[in-house]
């Protein structure tokens, strides 16, 4: 399918809208809850334990939502978990403006919200080849397209975040938020067509075949944990932000917002180059291994007591190597799970990574407390140095294997 085609492509296009409203949303919120938290209880810990109790909620619901997905297919998942989603974060305001939210209710609101984000999560990446094909080509393409929705997100989310937060406060923007659900629910209700569900395989049966898929698959089962590793590192730097600026930049939450948006304006950038470039030139591994190192090494400037104008535009460049190598690495995740064992595996994958993700959120809200932003950042930065290395190392060894194995007859 060539790029034009894709571009046309109705319900394709319909995912790219409904991503860029609902994760425009979920942007918002990112930095609107935690700023909630952290203004009304002074407490960072306090502020992380929320972070972690929605990636915890996705990682308790992770496995047995495979089998959901698996039974209801990939846009009747997406469309539950957004009908559900709606009214648990319209809670969090209505409770704060009638008097009744307190601690233990924040936190577990968040837990349920991220048990619904464990099937959607998975939903979002089995949809397009459900939709597409298996084409590994036309796959990185699509991907890129949607990912291209998501950096639009986190450049226009936080910022626009910012300045509301600024005028009206955290909780009208969590009804926002809410409203995104809905228009998601909406689009892909419908424009995009429904699709039989994949017929479950023999070794698809039970709660642990997605995670034995991974432990036998030699590239994802080394990928897996090093991209763990990297993207608990990331929470650190999300939950780090609002504390650095409160430190360093007068509370200005506007500060916080541009520091989100500049890895979504990298990002963006770097999805282009995959969309129109990269992806038809290069081959897969070849273009992950050379991309991710530069997405860690710019994040050592994060850590650094310089200007805020100089932190964005170190995250900007890390965006740019993360947009350009994203979409090849989301494929070929997708493509390397068999269809009929897919959704188990997806989630899965997206099991572990919730449970990976809180360890850096539950080290990052005492190490902000004791010690403030900057050592924090600083491991920040080698984390994801030692995660991309390892990512970059693993994709020459499969290549080079790849390489030497015969061609299948």
């Amino acid at each position: 399918m060539s790029r034009a085609e894709l571009l046309r492509n109705v319900p394709l296009r319909a995912l790219v809208v409904a991503e860029v409203i609902s994760t425009s949303g979920s942007q918002m919120t990112w930095l609107a809850l935690p700023w909630f938290v952290l203004i009304s209880t002074g407490s960072p810990t306090k502020m992380t334990f929320v972070l972690a109790a929605e990636v915890i909620g996705l990682g308790v619901v992770g496995l047995p939502s495979g089998a959901v997905l698996q039974r209801l297919g990939a846009r009747t998942t997406m469309l539950l978990a957004d009908a559900l989603r709606a009214p648990l974060m319209l809670l969090v305001p209505v409770l704060h403006w009638t008097g009744h939210l307190s601690y233990p209710p924040l936190l577990l609101l968040a837990l349920l919200l991220g048990a619904l984000t464990a099937p959607y999560f998975a939903a979002q990446r089995v949809i397009v080849p459900e939709l597409l094909g298996e084409d590994e080509s036309t796959v990185s393409q699509a991907n890129a397209l949607t990912q291209a929705a998501q950096r639009t997100t986190m450049l226009l989310g936080p910022p626009l975040a910012g300045v509301l937060i600024g005028v009206f406060g955290a909780a009208p923007v969590l009804v926002i938020d809410a409203a995104t659900y809905v228009v998601s629910f909406l689009l892909v209700l419908v424009f995009v067509p429904a699709r039989a569900p994949t017929p479950a395989a023999e070794e698809s049966r039970g709660l642990l075949a997605g995670l034995k898929f991974l432990a036998h698959e030699p590239l994802l089962r080394v990928w897996g944990p090093l991209f763990i590793l990297g993207d608990a590192a990331w929470q650190v730097f999300f939950a780090a932000v609002p504390v650095l600026t409160i430190e360093r930049f007068g509370a200005d939450a506007k500060v916080a917002g541009v520091l989100y948006a500049a890895f979504g304006a990298g990002a963006l950038a770097g999805n282009f180059l995959s969309f129109r470039v990269l992806t038809d030139r290069w081959d897969a591994l070849k273009l992950v291994a050379i991309t991710v190192p530069f997405q860690a090494l710019p994040l050592w400037v994060v850590g650094m007591n310089v200007p805020a104008v100089l932190i964005a535009a170190a995250v900007f460049a890390s965006g740019v190597a993360n947009g350009a190598c994203n979409p090849t690495i989301h494929t070929i995740f997708t493509l390397r799970m068999p269809p009929a064992i897919r959704a188990k595996a997806m989630t899965a994958s997206a099991t572990l990574w919730a449970f990976g993700m809180p360890l850096g959120l539950f080290i990052a809200g005492p190490a902000l407390a004791a010690f403030g932003a900057q050592p924090v950042l600083i491991g920040f930065a080698a984390a994801q140095t030692l995660a991309m290395i390892g990512v970059a190392a693993a994709s020459l060894r499969e290549r080079a294997r790849g390489e030497l194995e015969p061609a299948p007859a």
